[in-house]
């Protein structure tokens, strides 16, 4: 017996969590594209590996909103027989490419800040600051275009993060081009550059876990299902809970599913209906879980069950 009520299959609701945000995704891939090429024309007038890192994390942004932004247009389509859910785990494979290749570009101005570090090139460090300013204007704009979203799916996160990252290298630009100015020590163009492996790197890697976990089918985060076990059994005429697993499909559509052993006569009074409502609407209430299915099993079918529950 399945969701919201009585009955086989009954009820099944589409994913309702936040919005795609493809319309954001569009505008702030248009302000990164033009972003993109300021930052690669500084970084050939200057020579400024920091300004040329920024840059290559503008790619990275421009591929990756391209991608989250046909993740988001996916996930609108409707479920088919082939695929019962659409395309909503769309958005976490983007939010997983997007993670990875950020990972990359941190490791390569990682080896390339280090050599740099060791044999400065000279550097133009007024065309360094001019077009960091550039880069960074146009990534706080990004940046508030997609705040709002930021929070409701991997995918805007993905997004939100990579833009972010860059704003905060572009920043790093602006100040080591200063500092070499001030100073004379072109070597603060390198320094700048690790800044934003720094920066990349921490803020990347909680993404990527996040989105293997929702591929491997984890448990969604923030449900404990001890505390699940724990309200289904303390629903009259439930005698005990097994097979219980819950999983993630997408960003905000948690799913469980479980076997529940109830009174023998609980089939023969028509109660049985009754105990879906009793048990959906405790998952729904105490736990935002509305995808929700049960098999009924009376205690006598114990028997013919395997000899381990999860």
């Amino acid at each position: 017996m399945d969701d919201h009520g009585p009955g086989q299959g009954a009820g099944h609701a589409h994913h309702h969590g936040a919005d795609a945000g493809d319309g954001r995704l569009a505008v702030v891939l248009a302000i990164t594209v033009g972003v993109l090429a300021a930052q690669v024309t500084g970084a050939i007038v200057s020579g400024s590996l920091a300004l040329l890192a920024d840059s290559g994390h503008g790619l990275t942004d421009a591929a990756g909103l391209a991608l989250a932004l046909v993740a988001a247009r996916l996930t609108k389509l409707p479920p088919t027989p082939r695929r019962t859910w659409g395309y909503l785990r769309a958005e976490v494979l983007a939010a997983g490419a997007q993670a990875t290749v950020l990972l990359a570009v941190g490791g390569y101005v990682l080896v390339e800040g280090v050599r740099r570090l060791l044999d400065p090139p000279a550097v133009a460090s007024t065309s360094m600051a001019v077009f960091g300013a550039i880069g960074l204007a146009g990534n706080l704009v990004a940046l508030g275009v997609l705040a709002s979203g930021a929070r409701t799916t991997l995918n805007l996160r993905a997004a939100f993060l990579e833009v972010a990252s860059d704003a905060l290298g572009s920043a790093s630009v602006i100040v080591s081009a200063l500092l070499i100015a001030v100073t004379g020590w072109t070597r603060f163009d390198a320094v700048a550059s690790l800044v934003i492996v720094a920066l990349i790197v921490p803020r990347t890697l909680p993404l990527l876990r996040e989105t293997v976990s929702v591929l491997l089918e984890s448990t969604p985060p923030g449900l404990d299902l001890d505390d699940v076990r724990a309200h289904i059994l303390g629903v009259e005429h439930v005698q005990g809970v097994h097979d219980v697993h819950a999983t993630l499909v997408a960003s905000g559509l948690p799913v469980l599913t479980a076997h529940v052993v109830v009174d023998d006569e609980c089939f023969l009074d028509g109660h049985v209906p009754r105990l879906l409502d009793a048990l959906q609407g405790c998952l729904a209430g105490h736990f935002d879980v509305e995808h929700s299915t049960f098999q009924f099993e009376p205690v006598s079918h114990a028997r013919h069950e395997h000899s381990h529950h999860p």
